[in-house]
């Protein structure tokens, strides 16, 4: 079955084309800069050349029209008609407690995920305007939410309550959600695959590491903790984001900078974390090369970043009383292997040893062993596909099996 896959921002799409039988991407590409003077179009078709233009893309519903362009084109043709595409799964980051699964849109979804809005303001808005312009762009093919916060269901009271009044958990909801769900999901199962090991014996941590990053705990296949809570704010140091903070530092912000509460949000949201940190960037490429050529403060972010990994970790490994292996993923755990070094230095002492040469020699997109064979902690390089989850739940929602790739 072909599906595509919609994952956009508030000036941007990015989409795939996935045959979920062959589990082989036909075609992926990205639109960005909607509504500005010039927006830049990418198609990477898989067996044909890569295009890259500019156009004037004014909204997301003339983005779908775009990339239904491409895909239909007489020149880029890559389906015969729209009919062939037999599903559009969305990535929606916030589910709240309303859904535990993925599910056909329809009218009380879509307000369902408005109501999610207050929880995920940055990321559920351009979700939903994207779920309007694709069922607007293709109203005759089932649509399917699949949410980042549903492999997180699964996570004890002791883990997702927070320390406040238990009426406002009751009245408003005021819980660990946890985020990445799609991503943590897939790289544990393809440990589970290559291991052959029985899943419900299994502890495994996977860090996703990116501009957007957290770390999640997996017991028999299941989540049972993860550094993202109630928002995506929370947890690990992120590009922009602050991650953990002492909430007392708000109210003191609030006094001393007399700051109203849009400005507070986009502060912790958008000028914090490494971006903040480092006064320089937010890509960690970039404060590797200047912390190399000696600036402190970007070698200070790095320090920090890898630090809170490192805290995760260790009380993950506490909270499940052991690890049979730690998992990397996302562009920066893929592709940074002193980010990798860092995060597990000087944790011999809980059995996890680093092997230099393995962790050096990674690949891009290749499964790799980079523990030493005497590391009683297996340590692995798992490039994730949330494409591919989101593909086969909105392939399997579509054809109206009860299965979930959750299970």
């Amino acid at each position: 079955m072909l599906v595509l896959v919609i994952n956009c921002g508030s000036s941007s799409i990015k989409y795939d084309l996935i045959d979920t039988e062959t589990k082989i991407g036909k075609c992926r590409g990205m639109i960005e800069r909607i509504g500005a003077v010039t927006s830049i179009v990418k198609h990477e078709p898989s067996d044909e050349k890569r295009v890259k233009e500019t156009k004037v893309i004014q909204n997301h519903v003339e983005g779908l029209k775009e990339i239904l362009g491409f895909l239909l084109g007489p020149d880029t043709k890559v389906v015969d008609s729209a009919s062939d595409i037999k599903a559009v799964g969305h990535r929606v980051v916030h589910g709240s407690d309303m859904f535990k699964d993925s599910v056909l849109i329809d009218d009380d979804v879509k307000e369902a995920i408005e109501q999610a809005i207050d929880l995920a303001p940055l990321h559920n808005p351009p979700n939903l305007k994207g779920i309007e312009a694709a069922m607007e762009a293709l109203p005759d093919v089932p649509h399917v939410a699949v949410f980042d916060t549903a492999f997180h269901h699964s996570l004890p009271a002791k883990a997702y309550l927070y320390g406040i009044p238990n009426r406002l958990y009751r009245r408003y909801k005021i819980r660990k959600y946890g985020f990445h769900g799609t991503s943590h999901y897939f790289v544990s199962r393809q440990y589970y695959k290559l291991t052959l090991k029985d899943v419900k014996d299994t502890k495994v941590i996977s860090c996703h590491l990116g501009n957007g990053a957290s770390v999640c705990a997996i017991e028999g296949g299941k989540s049972v903790d993860t550094s993202m809570g109630f928002t995506p704010l929370s947890g690990l140091v992120m590009g922009t984001r602050s991650g953990d903070l002492d909430p007392s530092i708000l109210f003191y912000l609030v006094e001393k900078e007399e700051l109203p509460l849009s400005n507070l949000h986009a502060l912790l949201n958008r000028h914090s974390g490494l971006l903040g940190l480092s006064g320089f960037a937010a890509d960690m490429r970039d404060l590797v090369a200047e912390a190399e050529k000696g600036d402190r403060r970007c070698q200070q972010a790095i320090d920090v970043f890898t630090y809170r990994i490192k805290q995760y970790i260790g009380s993950y490994i506490a909270s499940m009383n052991g690890c049979d292996a730690i998992l990397f993923t996302a562009g920066i755990g893929e592709n940074s292997a002193l980010i990798r070094r860092k995060a597990v230095e000087e944790m011999e002492y809980l059995g996890i040893k680093l092997d230099e040469d393995r962790n050096n020699d990674v690949q891009p997109g290749e499964l790799t062993r980079i523990s030493a064979d005497d590391s009683k902690i297996e340590l692995y390089v798992v490039p994730t596909n949330e494409e591919l989850v989101i593909a086969i739940d909105a392939a399997k929602i579509a054809q109206a099996s009860a299965q979930s790739p959750w299970i």
